[in-house]
Protein backbone atom coordinates (compact mmCIF):
# COMPACT_ATOMS: atom_id res chain seq x y z
CA UNK A 1 0.00 0.00 0.00
CA UNK A 2 2.64 2.43 0.85
CA UNK A 3 4.78 1.24 -2.25
CA UNK A 4 1.45 2.34 -4.20
CA UNK A 5 1.20 5.49 -2.50
CA UNK A 6 4.93 6.28 -3.29
CA UNK A 7 4.81 5.56 -6.80
CA UNK A 8 0.94 8.02 -7.59
CA UNK A 9 2.62 10.81 -5.32
CA UNK A 10 5.91 10.09 -8.03
CA UNK A 11 4.04 10.57 -10.93
CA UNK A 12 2.09 12.98 -9.66
CA UNK A 13 5.19 15.37 -9.24
CA UNK A 14 6.58 14.47 -12.79
CA UNK A 15 3.31 15.93 -14.52
CA UNK A 16 3.50 18.76 -12.41
CA UNK A 17 7.24 19.56 -13.16
CA UNK A 18 6.62 19.07 -16.58
CA UNK A 19 3.06 21.24 -16.60
CA UNK A 20 5.20 24.11 -14.94
CA UNK A 21 8.25 23.52 -17.87
CA UNK A 22 5.17 24.67 -20.58
CA UNK A 23 3.61 27.08 -18.69
CA UNK A 24 7.00 28.97 -18.57
CA UNK A 25 7.15 28.98 -22.48
CA UNK A 26 3.92 30.41 -22.88
CA UNK A 27 3.69 33.54 -20.09
CA UNK A 28 5.06 37.32 -20.48
CA UNK A 29 8.38 38.12 -20.27
CA UNK A 30 7.91 41.43 -18.55
CA UNK A 31 5.50 42.12 -15.70
CA UNK A 32 6.31 46.39 -15.31
CA UNK A 33 6.00 48.27 -11.53
CA UNK A 34 6.29 51.77 -12.79
CA UNK A 35 7.57 53.44 -9.61
CA UNK A 36 10.51 50.87 -9.20
CA UNK A 37 13.97 51.00 -9.16
CA UNK A 38 14.23 47.17 -8.77
CA UNK A 39 14.18 44.65 -11.45
CA UNK A 40 14.24 40.76 -10.65
CA UNK A 41 15.47 39.34 -14.11
CA UNK A 42 15.24 35.52 -14.10
CA UNK A 43 15.95 32.39 -15.90
CA UNK A 44 13.79 29.37 -15.28
CA UNK A 45 13.92 26.32 -17.12
CA UNK A 46 11.42 24.22 -15.20
CA UNK A 47 9.50 26.81 -13.05
CA UNK A 48 11.04 26.37 -10.01
CA UNK A 49 13.26 29.85 -10.75
CA UNK A 50 10.02 31.14 -11.58
CA UNK A 51 8.00 30.65 -8.56
CA UNK A 52 11.00 32.52 -6.14
CA UNK A 53 11.56 35.38 -8.79
CA UNK A 54 7.44 36.07 -8.39
CA UNK A 55 7.84 36.24 -4.52
CA UNK A 56 11.09 38.39 -4.51
CA UNK A 57 9.75 40.72 -7.08
CA UNK A 58 6.24 41.36 -5.05
CA UNK A 59 8.69 41.55 -1.88
CA UNK A 60 11.09 43.88 -3.43
CA UNK A 61 7.76 45.53 -5.30
CA UNK A 62 10.10 44.98 -8.43
CA UNK A 63 9.40 45.05 -12.34
CA UNK A 64 9.84 40.93 -13.45
CA UNK A 65 11.48 39.92 -16.65
CA UNK A 66 11.66 36.55 -17.73
CA UNK A 67 14.70 35.68 -19.47
CA UNK A 68 13.19 33.67 -22.15
CA UNK A 69 15.89 31.73 -24.60
CA UNK A 70 14.48 32.05 -28.19
CA UNK A 71 14.64 28.32 -28.67
CA UNK A 72 12.70 26.72 -25.66
CA UNK A 73 14.54 24.00 -23.88
CA UNK A 74 12.67 20.46 -24.29
CA UNK A 75 13.15 17.84 -21.35
CA UNK A 76 15.72 16.23 -23.81
CA UNK A 77 17.68 19.59 -23.80
CA UNK A 78 18.08 19.65 -20.02
CA UNK A 79 19.28 16.21 -19.41
CA UNK A 80 22.38 16.81 -17.84
CA UNK A 81 23.19 12.84 -17.82
CA UNK A 82 23.36 13.22 -21.78
CA UNK A 83 26.88 14.79 -23.04
CA UNK A 84 25.59 15.87 -26.02
CA UNK A 85 22.04 17.52 -24.86
CA UNK A 86 21.71 20.92 -25.39
CA UNK A 87 21.94 22.20 -21.64
CA UNK A 88 25.24 20.04 -21.36
CA UNK A 89 26.94 21.03 -24.84
CA UNK A 90 26.07 25.36 -23.61
CA UNK A 91 27.64 24.21 -20.27
CA UNK A 92 30.76 23.04 -21.44
CA UNK A 93 31.80 26.04 -24.17
CA UNK A 94 32.24 29.48 -22.36
CA UNK A 95 31.82 31.06 -25.48
CA UNK A 96 27.94 29.91 -25.56
CA UNK A 97 25.41 32.62 -25.43
CA UNK A 98 22.24 31.28 -26.30
CA UNK A 99 19.36 33.48 -28.00
CA UNK A 100 17.50 35.89 -25.67
CA UNK A 101 13.50 36.56 -27.11
CA UNK A 102 12.88 39.44 -25.43
CA UNK A 103 14.80 42.73 -24.14
CA UNK A 104 14.37 44.45 -20.84
CA UNK A 105 12.56 48.36 -21.96
CA UNK A 106 14.52 50.77 -20.36
CA UNK A 107 17.56 49.17 -18.37
CA UNK A 108 18.76 52.98 -17.52
CA UNK A 109 16.02 53.31 -15.24
CA UNK A 110 17.02 50.07 -12.81
CA UNK A 111 19.20 51.09 -9.85
CA UNK A 112 19.08 47.35 -8.41
CA UNK A 113 19.18 44.23 -10.90
CA UNK A 114 18.48 40.77 -9.31
CA UNK A 115 19.53 38.18 -11.48
CA UNK A 116 17.96 34.41 -10.59
CA UNK A 117 18.49 31.59 -12.08
CA UNK A 118 18.45 27.78 -11.73
CA UNK A 119 22.47 26.19 -10.81
CA UNK A 120 23.69 24.08 -13.98
CA UNK A 121 26.91 22.74 -13.49
CA UNK A 122 28.04 24.68 -10.39
CA UNK A 123 27.74 27.82 -12.48
CA UNK A 124 24.90 30.32 -13.83
CA UNK A 125 23.30 28.95 -17.33
CA UNK A 126 25.06 31.00 -20.18
CA UNK A 127 21.42 32.51 -21.02
CA UNK A 128 22.61 34.34 -18.09
CA UNK A 129 25.64 35.86 -19.83
CA UNK A 130 24.01 36.07 -22.70
CA UNK A 131 21.58 38.55 -20.46
CA UNK A 132 24.26 40.34 -19.29
CA UNK A 133 25.92 40.77 -22.44
CA UNK A 134 23.21 42.54 -23.89
CA UNK A 135 22.33 44.90 -21.10
CA UNK A 136 24.51 47.51 -19.71
CA UNK A 137 24.08 47.04 -15.96
CA UNK A 138 26.97 49.11 -15.10
CA UNK A 139 26.90 51.90 -11.76
CA UNK A 140 23.57 49.01 -10.94
CA UNK A 141 23.91 47.12 -7.76
CA UNK A 142 23.89 43.45 -9.25
CA UNK A 143 22.00 41.01 -6.95
CA UNK A 144 22.29 37.24 -7.29
CA UNK A 145 20.06 34.61 -6.31
CA UNK A 146 19.78 30.84 -7.53
CA UNK A 147 17.59 27.59 -6.86
CA UNK A 148 19.45 24.60 -6.95
CA UNK A 149 18.98 19.95 -6.08
CA UNK A 150 21.83 20.84 -3.50
CA UNK A 151 24.84 23.14 -5.33
CA UNK A 152 26.06 26.13 -3.17
CA UNK A 153 25.84 29.69 -5.04
CA UNK A 154 28.94 30.69 -3.97
CA UNK A 155 31.00 29.20 -7.20
CA UNK A 156 28.43 30.86 -9.36
CA UNK A 157 28.73 33.84 -7.76
CA UNK A 158 32.48 34.07 -8.32
CA UNK A 159 32.07 33.07 -11.61
CA UNK A 160 29.94 36.24 -12.77
CA UNK A 161 32.35 38.20 -10.60
CA UNK A 162 35.32 37.01 -12.50
CA UNK A 163 33.86 36.84 -15.93
CA UNK A 164 32.66 40.84 -15.22
CA UNK A 165 34.45 42.54 -12.79
CA UNK A 166 33.48 45.51 -14.11
CA UNK A 167 30.05 45.16 -12.54
CA UNK A 168 28.74 45.69 -9.01
CA UNK A 169 27.98 42.57 -7.11
CA UNK A 170 26.22 42.72 -4.52
CA UNK A 171 27.17 38.82 -3.38
CA UNK A 172 23.31 36.37 -3.30
CA UNK A 173 21.31 34.01 -2.22
CA UNK A 174 20.23 30.44 -2.74
CA UNK A 175 16.64 30.65 -2.51
CA UNK A 176 15.39 26.95 -1.96
CA UNK A 177 12.22 26.69 -0.33
CA UNK A 178 12.40 30.18 1.02
CA UNK A 179 9.29 31.93 2.56
CA UNK A 180 7.88 35.49 2.09
CA UNK A 181 9.04 36.00 6.25
CA UNK A 182 12.63 35.16 4.64
CA UNK A 183 12.57 37.10 1.95
CA UNK A 184 11.50 40.06 3.89
CA UNK A 185 14.45 39.46 6.09
CA UNK A 186 16.65 39.45 3.47
CA UNK A 187 15.41 42.48 1.50
CA UNK A 188 16.07 44.29 5.40
CA UNK A 189 19.35 43.09 4.90
CA UNK A 190 19.97 44.35 1.54
CA UNK A 191 18.55 47.35 2.71
CA UNK A 192 16.13 47.72 0.25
Amino acid sequence: MKIKFIITALIGLLISTTSCAKKTETTTSMEENKDSKILVAYFSATGTTKHVAEELAEIMKATLFEITPETPYTSADLDWRDENSRSSVEMHDATSRPAIKDKVKDIEKYDVVFIGYPIWWYVAPTIINTFIDENNLSGKRIISFATSGGSPIEPCIEALQKQYPNLDWDGGKLLNHTSMKELNIWKEQLGL
